[in-house]
């Protein structure tokens, strides 16, 4: 098998998904993954075949078949509706959106009225990711539209105007990590944003930000896989890919009335990204 760099970008893209995707298995608590003989082979026959051992999932990001036997193969649970790929050639917003379609991949197909896939400057410098959309996002098909959108556009446009730049939300760009609304607003579950994991990466590596602001604890997880808590991620710098990510507060939790406190280091948050994107 070549090393990590010989392979080409369709084999480097494969890579990543399957590391992804094995990945999430172990965050559900999935050990290992059943693989059957591989064809030909005397034990292959139904009337006599025995048991397969099962494949143990490979502890550090690596292709999975290079770490199998050879008469072994790692078989991945398929989906109804498959994925397409990660990063297809020549991608865009508009495709990203024709490939999602009426999307019925995970549960959250079945009750939502609309898919909300984003808004904004499609080559904006600034991308803010929040976790799901509420009620009024799904009725209108518009991230940040409700009381906590209407904040975050106070936030964006009220600290750039006192900041001194020409920045309004219009020019920055805005979607979920999830497209469509949980029941009752819970919390996105792993697989649910494992399915919405694959169009998020396809909408940043389309724009291309130079910055982004992961809004809220679900959505700095889903972007950086962060052990601590958002209190304690806020304020400072992170990575996705290399883009620079600033993990704050989420509006809705700013609209509490006792996070007064909150509201100042958000503001402070919003601040350091401006300077750092406009400047």
């Amino acid at each position: 098998m070549p090393g990590a760099g010989n392979l080409t970008m369709a084999q480097e893209i494969d890579r990543v998904a399957l590391n992804r995707r094995l990945e999430f298995y172990r965050d559900l608590g999935i050990k290992t993954l059943w693989s059957g003989p591989s064809a030909g082979s005397a034990s292959s026959q139904p009337e006599t075949a025995a048991e397969p051992p099962p494949v143990a999932l490979p502890a550090t990001e690596t292709t999975a078949n290079a770490l199998a036997p050879q008469n072994q193969r790692i078989v991945p649970i398929q989906v109804n509706s498959p994925l397409p790929p990660m990063l297809p050639e020549d991608d865009n917003l508009e495709r990203i959106v024709q490939d999602m379609g009426d999307c019925t991949r995970c549960r959250l197909g079945r009750t939502r009225q609309r898919i909300v896939f984003g808004s904004g400057n499609p080559e904006a410098r600034l991308v803010f990711v929040g976790e799901g959309p509420g009620a009024d996002e799904d009725e209108q098909g518009l991230p940040f539209v409700g009381r906590a959108g209407q904040l975050l556009t106070q936030m964006i446009d009220n600290t750039a105007a006192r900041e001194g730049l020409a920045i309004r939300r219009p020019d920055v760009y805005i979607c979920n990590v999830i497209k469509c609304r949980p029941p009752e607003n819970r919390t996105p579950e792993a697989d649910e944003m494992e399915v919405c994991g694959q169009f998020l990466f396809r909408q940043i590596m389309v724009i291309r930000p130079k910055a982004i602001v992961a809004l809220g604890g679900t959505a700095a997880k889903a972007l950086l896989d962060l052990k601590t808590g958002i209190t304690k991620a806020r304020g400072q710098w992170h990575a996705w890919r290399d883009i620079p990510v600033m993990p704050t507060y989420h509006p809705s939790y700013l609209l509490r009335p006792y996070n007064q406190n909150a509201k100042r280091e958000c503001w402070e948050d919003l601040k350091k990204v401006l300077h750092f994107v406009y400047d």
